[in-house]
């Protein structure tokens, strides 16, 4: 495999699109050595093929905010790879939404979905639509509207949308209640609705919990765990407040939260009524996390800045790609962190990832340790094509064996011969294998 070949004709072919490309050549450096061994996966242009979407569906989203004037939004939907199964991936709605955005998420998300086992795809979509500031009756019309272009390119064995950053429980009963009244039929077309209709307990704290089931087995390979650590987590939407409750469950302590303004500093730690707090303040549409240090004293609130240079343990960044830098990285190394866990897609960058490597760090890239979300959507589709509904224990046992099983592949694919673990390596060629694999067994498609 000729690595710079492949990245220049995707340059080429893709101009500008960094997201995309960053995610690209992360995935092929791993798997570098074991399509090298594999004659037979160049022979087919396994790689060529898993690169490139299989679809990519554009389209208008018109709608009328409150004032009456209407509105023009872009929404997308990409389709990338259903080697093992429906395309499945969540709805972005964020005005930094783009393409390349979207085709490094539903790249990644084909091998963090084969790392479940589930027989799932790989998709994204989304629309640069911000609900922030917008009301329950906009956000309503949009998501109608929204759901006007894309509910004849979906399915529940077709493709399987889900929530993503601006889209939760609200935003995916507007939508589903409008699939069902074009379609006239109620199926499990997407996944994180409301547990009234088809919805599954645990689905909206899975991503975090996963992410620290994951990083609790990271811990065990040093002979560890989270009791008595200190941890710094970024962002407050729902995989850090999952994180943040799964964290405190197992005796640690979460020191950091953080907003676009800032973060938040507590040494008394954040659970309990400060977590309430938090989610109360998120739903109220204010995406800031200053009025913490306010309501409980002993916090502080560091303006425009990252929880990265505080003192921890572990760290946990569960707020959007790229947030913590090589900078970020070296001061949490310098500080004695040693777990760094991605709950976010792609936080960490190129740098970032490779001092972690370097210097040993324990290290969970997105794909394997944020993975609980999609495997609890693929839990949700199962309760829904079955007509049943699971209590929660036996969803988060089932999500937790899954965690363990991720963890397990990466051990096995990315153990190095002085004992240490590349996650990196490891998530990427055990998600890589199953779907190249597959597309070998499928023929020429």
């Amino acid at each position: 495999m000729d690595l710079n070949k492949i990245m220049n004709d995707l340059g080429k072919k893709h101009p500008g699109e960094v997201e995309y490309h960053q995610a690209v050549r992360e995935v092929l450096e791993s798997i570098e050595e074991v399509v090298n061994e594999n004659p037979q996966f160049e022979t087919a242009g396994i790689i060529e093929r898993i690169i490139e979407p299989d679809r990519i569906l554009s389209f208008k989203v018109t709608w009328v905010d409150d004032k009456g004037k209407v509105n023009v939004n872009l929404g997308y939907r990409i389709q990338f790879n259903n080697a093992i199964g429906p395309y499945k991936g969540g709805l972005r709605f964020h005005p930094s939404v783009n393409l390349s955005i979207l085709k490094f998420l539903g790249f990644e998300q084909i091998f963090k979905n084969s790392l479940t086992t589930l027989p799932m795809g790989g998709g994204k979509g989304g629309s640069d639509f911000n609900p922030k500031g917008k009301s329950d009756g906009e956000i309503m019309r949009f998501c109608q509207a929204f759901m006007m272009e894309l509910w004849q390119l979906i399915g529940p064995e077709t493709d399987v949308p889900a929530g993503d950053i601006g889209v939760g429980g609200k935003e995916i009963g507007y939508m589903y209640g409008m699939y069902k009244k074009l379609r006239r039929e109620n199926t499990g077309i997407l996944t994180g609705k409301g547990t009234n209709w088809g919805g599954s307990l645990v689905r909206p704290e899975a991503t975090g919990f996963g992410a620290v089931y994951f990083a609790q087995e990271m811990l065990a390979t040093k002979g560890t765990t989270f009791e008595g650590k200190n941890v710094a987590i970024s962002g407050f939407g729902n995989v850090a407040w999952g994180a943040a409750t799964k964290v405190t469950e197992l005796g640690g302590r979460v020191v950091t939260i953080s907003g676009p303004d800032g973060y938040i500093y507590d040494p008394n730690g954040i659970s309990g009524d400060k977590i309430e707090y938090l989610l109360e303040l998120r739903a109220s549409n204010q995406d800031i996390v200053a009025p913490y240090a306010v309501e409980f004293p002993g916090a502080t609130f560091n303006e425009g800045k990252r929880p990265w240079e505080v003192k921890v343990d572990v760290a946990l960044p569960c707020a959007t790609q790229n947030e913590l830098n090589g900078e970020d990285a070296q001061k949490l190394i310098d500080n004695g962190c040693i777990c760094v866990a991605e709950g976010a897609n792609m936080p960490s960058t190129p740098e970032a990832m490779h001092l972690f490597l370097k210097n040993n760090i324990l290290f969970g890239p997105a794909k394997a340790v944020n993975a609980g979300g999609v495997a609890t959507s693929g839990l949700e589709m199962s309760q829904n094509a079955m007509k049943l509904a699971w209590p929660a224990e036996e969803v988060d046992a089932k999500l937790h064996q899954i965690m363990r099983n991720i963890h397990a592949a990466c051990v096995k694919h990315g153990t190095k011969a002085d004992g240490n673990v590349d996650y990196v390596k490891g998530a990427n060629i055990a998600g890589f294998l199953k779907v190249a694999n597959s597309m070998l067994d499928q023929g020429v498609l």
